[in-house]
Order: structure tokens, then sequence, then C-alpha cells
């Protein structure tokens, strides 16, 4: 489609996730914005350029709400119909061009974090561009300070950080207004009560949870110690009983099901065949990097998979009681977790758990969006950022059918997968970015302490 500033949508089905219906109707675009929505019965202006959508399905650009992007995948979430990632932890001089890129870039735009703080010895190894380790609370206060200083949305902790450095985290967070995340899958220490007592908001992976129903359980722990525990059948009234203190905290859960249910069904993974996993073929972005981990694929089953049963019936819980439970996929982490596709076996799970369609929509959307406090993406609304995401079928008929991409509109800009795709980045230009990244890192930039 040639570019223009001003144009119509008309005729589709647009599915309103603020108001959770859907109708025939047409959207105005001028510049980045939308600026009016125009039912069937009503006249359209006169002289705009349109765009037939009838008999397609019109939904808000989706939200991944945890994943570790960089430049190389970036087109492939966009194809996907993923329009804003929040990048949980990494390093925002790796990605800034991402994160300053126009609104109507081919790539999605970026709600970020810095570096995550851990505690020693570090679960990912010493301190480096990507961590901090740490036992000091001092160090840990200076180290959100950094990161405010550098504009990251929010903190990262990480599984082995102590009780006085994730309080020392939230209480300078604060300062800044700042929320707090944390990974608590690995901790041998804290559980996600004690870190929600600590003023913690965000729990990734919804994890830290186990670890208040068992006492003294972590994946590395021998688990031969803990044969005695049915994962499959876990304790429904324990955990809603958890659900309830934790809601009192008002803590939001991103509990990234796709991370274990593709170890848990390897070899049979979820791999759809499209225009994004083409590419990630053709580039070899992230398959070579899949097949090596898979032979791991046992042991992530050993120390994670059983995990999967009870996580899912936390979100579920937690989700029935009006907590916030958002749609997040960790790519690329594990093995086989597509770059914005994996967003679309998270909502078919989100699904199989009991949401309904619209609400699982509405976790990828409106619920995404405003629990990270951005007010004008997430939904199809006047005076909101045209992202858009053109379906061939009705994703309230059926989940699965948000994989069916017809266009994708980002910031106002009309874009086919194929468009999008085009701009994936080769390994030398990744390799040049990567080695002026490492350059500037050495030569201590982002590495400033703010204040003592």
């Amino acid at each position: 489609m040639a570019e223009t500033n001003h144009y119509i949508v008309k005729n589709g089905t647009i599915i309103d996730v603020e108001k959770g219906d859907s109708f025939i109707g047409s959207i105005e675009i001028k510049g980045t914005m939308i600026t009016g929505i125009h039912r069937t019965n009503e006249t359209l202006p006169d002289g705009i350029p349109a765009i037939d959508a009838s008999g397609k399905y019109i939904i808000p650009g989706m939200i991944d709400m945890h994943c570790h992007i960089r430049d190389n995948v970036a087109p492939h979430f966009l194809a996907s119909g993923v329009t804003t990632v929040r990048n949980t932890a990494g390093n925002v001089l790796l990605i800034e061009d991402l994160i300053e890129a126009p609104v109507d870039a081919p790539t999605p735009r970026v709600f970020s974090a810095d570096r995550m703080i851990d505690g020693e010895p570090g679960l990912w190894g010493p301190t480096s561009f990507g961590n901090l380790v740490t036992e000091n609370p001092a160090e840990a206060r200076r180290e959100v300070r950094r990161q405010a200083e550098a504009g990251v949305k929010f903190i990262k902790l990480y599984g082995w950080a102590n009780r006085e450095v994730i309080q020392a985290t939230v209480e300078e967070a604060r300062k800044f207004d700042l929320e707090v995340s944390c990974d608590l899958i690995h901790s041998k220490k804290i559980s996600a009560l004690v870190a929600a007592e600590l003023g913690v908001t965000w729990f990734e992976h919804a994890s830290g949870f186990v670890q208040v129903l068992y006492p003294g359980w972590y994946p590395s722990a021998d688990q031969a110690e803990w044969s005695h525990i049915n994962w499959e059948e876990p304790d429904e009234k324990r955990i809603k009983e958890l659900c309830e203190k934790m809601l009192q905290f008002n803590v939001k859960l991103c509990p990234t099901l796709v991370l274990i249910d593709q170890a848990k069904q390897h070899p049979d993974v979820w791999y759809p065949k499209n225009a994004v996993t083409n590419s990630l073929e053709k580039h070899d972005v992230l398959i070579s990097h899949w097949q090596s981990m898979s032979e791991q694929a046992e042991l992530i089953k050993q120390q994670l998979g059983n995990q999967y049963t009870i996580t899912k019936l936390i979100a579920k819980t937690y989700f029935g009681l009006g907590g916030t439970v958002v749609a997040g996929t960790d790519t690329p982490a594990l093995i086989w977790t597509f770059p914005g596709m994996a967003l679309h076996r998270e909502l078919e799970l989100f699904h199989e758990m009991g949401m309904t369609e619209m609400e699982t929509l509405q976790a990828a959307t409106i619920h995404a969006a405003r629990s990270i406090n951005l007010e004008n993406i997430g939904a199809i609304k006047e005076r909101y950022i045209a992202d858009l995401v053109i379906l061939n079928e009705n994703p309230l008929k059926a989940i699965h059918h948000t994989k069916e991409i017809h266009r994708v509109i980002k910031g106002g800009k009309v874009y086919s997968q194929e468009e999008i795709l085009e701009h994936v980045q080769s390994d030398e230009e990744m390799e040049k970015r990567m080695a002026a990244f490492e350059k500037r890192w050495e030569s201590g930039m982002g590495q400033v302490e703010i204040g003592n």
C-alpha cells in the first residue's frame, strides 16, 4: 500500500477489548493515531483512501509482557502482530536503537528493564553488562539509581538476591516511581510471599509460589527428596489460600506457560509453519541454538517441567480471584520459544486453562498495557496509537486464529508480514552491533555510579 498520512480501514469486524464485544465498523487513522471509530450506520468521510477489511477481524496490536529482545529478532515479533514488548532484563545500551525507534518502525516498541540484580555467585555468572551480582544493599541502591538515570521502565531482581538487597532495591526504586519485578524460579531462600511483603510487584513465570507451598524446594535441589509431591494434582485449597494472600499485595503475574510447555512437549513441540518461522529458518535466527538446547530437554523437564501444571493452576486461580495475569513468553529462553509466534501459543494455553477467547485477548492487549500504565495502546480507540492487527479469521471463535495475519499496522503504517521481515538483520550486522556495544561498555559508558 502506498504510504499516506490519512486513511480508513473499513468494514472489518472490530474487536473491542475494552468493552468486551465486537462490531462491524471502520477505523480512521491519521498519522500515527486512531482519529475515529465509525459504525456501519455512520457516513464515512469523503475523499480519504481506504483499506477494505470486509470479512477480516481487527484486534489491537499485541504485547509480549516478558521477553529478551535483540535487533535480529525484533522484526519477527512485529510480523507476528506483537507491536509492543516488555523487555525483562538485558542492557538498555545494547537495544537503544529499538527503544528509540520511530513509532511506525518495523519493530515493536520496547518497554525495558536494564541488567538484573542477582545474588552471589550469580546464576548467570559474575557481574557483567547483563547482571549485577551483589550481597550489598548499598550497591543495589546505586545500581537502581544508575538504571533510573539510564531511563529504564522497571527494575528486575533475580532469584539469588538476598532479603536485604531486595528490600533496598524496592525502596530505592520507589523514589523513581519504578516497579520491581522478580524471577524466583531458582530461589533457595526467598519465596513469592516474602518478596511480596518486601514490596516486589511483578512475579515473572508466577515464580516463588512453589517455594511457599513446599518450603526448601528449588529446581536444582535433589528432586528424589521431593518425590512425594504429586505435581500433576496440586493442592487447590492451598493454592487458593496463597493466591488470596498475594492478592492483598496487588502483585501481577506473567506465567510464561509456553516456556515450560515447549520443553514438556519435546520432541513434539508446537511449531507453526508460516512466514515468521520460515524467516527464522532462512536466517538461522535461534534455530541452531534451540537445536543444541534440545539436547538438554530431559534435564529441563526434570528441573522445571514438574512446575507446569501447578503454575497453570496458580495463574488460573489468581485470575479467577480478580488478580492481574498477563501474557508473556520469555523468548528466546529454553527451547523453541519463537519470537512473536510464541505469544500465540501462550494465548492458546491461557484459553486451555479456562479463560474465554476475549479474556485471553485482553491479557495480551488492554490488560497488559494498563498493568504497566501505558494508556494509549492496547485497545482500538480514538486518540490511541494506531497499532492494529488485521486477521483473516475470527479469534473469538478460536483463539489460534490470532496467527492468521493479513496485515500489521504499527504506529499508523501498514505492513505485510513479508515487508516487515525484509528488515531482519544479518549475522554480520549483529556482530558489528555487538562489537560496538562491547567497546562502549568496556570504556565505562553505562557503568558510572550515580550518587553514593
